[in-house]
């Protein structure tokens, strides 16, 4: 068996990803920015020519860099998040080189992401935000695909999926709003400045969307929020019904949603 954990932001899936692999401890768990068999977030997608153009900038890292790549096929794949540095401009650097945020067209987009599922061979793993999250997001803010193409998409993804044994745990949020609340007052830094927030407005302010629909500061990104639990729920409902489990946030009992399935 494999888990998905998903949910919008703030809705607890890091605290039940680890409460997963305490009951599973012989699985494997992918978290964002982890080198993940079927998702690339916070990670660089590299030619070789541009691989290489990146270890000569970046000489002093060389090792670093080297350590936290991997290869497949022609690409190299650096997992950038997690190489500690204060090296200016390193990690602003290496962001342009991922897969997300509209640097790819949609059609290469879809492709590199069904022929990641398509070859992933492993099992008895739990994946954090593998799924949905950063797909939908790309798809929504980036591509401004409408509801039923984004439907579509994952019809697609659950044909390559034919065969596997998988779940998606769904964290469902009523209260998005205060979610919200609750992390940014967590994802703060030293000195208690919000961190956190003022990135993902930014990111949802600057994106084709919400441009064109005008989605600013806190009310638009729980607008926005509200958007996407409703869409992943439909196709939690219309494409996995007999792979989702829907969790209330906070509120569930682990051991008794496990024993259900």
């Amino acid at each position: 068996m494999n888990y998905f954990v998903e949910g919008i932001q703030g809705a607890g899936k890091s605290t039940l990803v680890s409460r997963l692999a305490k009951h599973f401890p012989r699985y494997r768990v992918f978290r964002e920015g982890d080198y993940n068999p079927v998702e690339l977030a916070w990670c660089a997608y590299l030619t070789e020519t541009q691989y290489e153009e990146v270890l000569a900038r970046y000489e002093s890292l060389r090792g670093e860099i080297v350590a936290n790549t991997h290869t497949e096929g022609d690409r190299k794949i650096v997992t950038y998040t997690r190489i500690i540095t204060d090296v200016p401009g390193f990690h602003k650097d290496l962001e342009q080189y991922e897969i997300y945020n509209d640097r790819l067209g949609r059609a290469e987009f879809e492709e590199i992401i069904l022929g990641r599922y398509a070859r992933w061979d492993g099992d008895n793993s739990i994946f954090e935000c593998s799924i949905f999250q950063n797909i939908v997001e790309n798809q929504i803010l980036f591509y401004e695909m409408n509801d039923e193409e984004i439907v579509d998409f994952f019809l697609r993804l659950k044909a390559v999926l034919a065969g596997r044994d998988f779940r998606i745990l769904y964290l469902e949020a009523d209260d998005i709003a205060g979610s919200l609340q609750i992390i940014r007052k967590e994802r703060v830094d030293q000195s208690g400045a919000e961190m956190w927030f003022p990135l993902m407005a930014g990111f949802l302010e600057g994106s084709p969307h919400g441009v064109r629909h005008g989605l600013k500061g806190f009310e638009g990104l729980v607008k926005h929020l509200e958007h996407r639990k409703v869409l992943e729920k439909r196709i939690l409902r219309e494409v996995f019904p007999e792979q989702a489990v829907i969790l209330k946030s906070k509120q569930y009992d682990l051991n008794a949603a496990l024993d259900s399935l």
